[in-house]
């Protein structure tokens, strides 16, 4: 597989997907957001296998994956970084939700919700907002913390070049994001127990 390849995964649209779910042909859903925001809002029937998660583990999840899957984020943006992980080892049956769990609500389409709490995009605004307001701020009394502002915009053009976030993988790690317990072996045993039963 070309390296042109791994940058541009397959999309189904949350049209395209709804229709698939109706008509009883649904594919294997994933939702590679945190725990917290899978628990906040998510398709119905999808698991949560935070991105990192799979990073860590996909060899042992590609066992349980012979059928289609689409993977699901906020946008699209780590459901995109969780399908160049997989294609890395080969798993091609894979298609990302153009749009994510945006687009799916913005369609009117089915979701279960839960207890609400902030989107991990939302949190590193925050906190990267936070961190150039203070330094700022504070760089009135002491002029070199300006640079703690230079070196989060920096960081952030970085993330945006590279379409990573250092800052959203520190904080999806906090109890906040960690929402309900899952873990790898929890995962395998929910996708083994419902394979062709969906």
């Amino acid at each position: 597989m070309s390296t042109s390849d791994l940058t541009r995964p397959a999309t189904l649209d949350a049209a395209a997907l709804r229709e698939l779910m109706e008509s009883g042909q649904a594919p294997r859903l994933l939702d590679v957001r945190t725990p917290a925001e899978f628990e906040t809002v998510h398709i119905p029937g999808a698991y949560n296998v935070p991105l990192e998660l799979l990073r860590e583990h996909r060899n042992e999840l590609r066992n349980h994956l012979d059928e289609d899957v689409v993977l699901i984020c906020r946008s699209g943006v780590r459901a995109t970084q969780a399908e160049q992980a997989f294609a890395a080892i080969g798993l091609s049956n894979l298609r990302v939700l153009a749009g994510g769990m945006s687009a799916w609500q913005s369609a009117g389409a089915p979701v279960e919700q839960g207890k609400h709490r902030w989107d991990l995009e939302r949190q590193v605004r925050l906190v990267a907002g936070s961190i150039v307001l203070a330094s700022i701020v504070a760089s009135v009394f002491v002029p070199g913390l300006k640079w703690v502002a230079g070196f989060i915009g920096a960081g952030l053009t970085f993330a945006a070049i590279t379409n990573t976030c250092a800052m959203g993988m520190l904080l999806s790690r906090l109890p906040y994001n960690r929402g309900p317990s899952c873990d790898i072996n929890s995962i395998t045993a929910q996708l083994s127990a419902n394979s062709g039963r969906r």
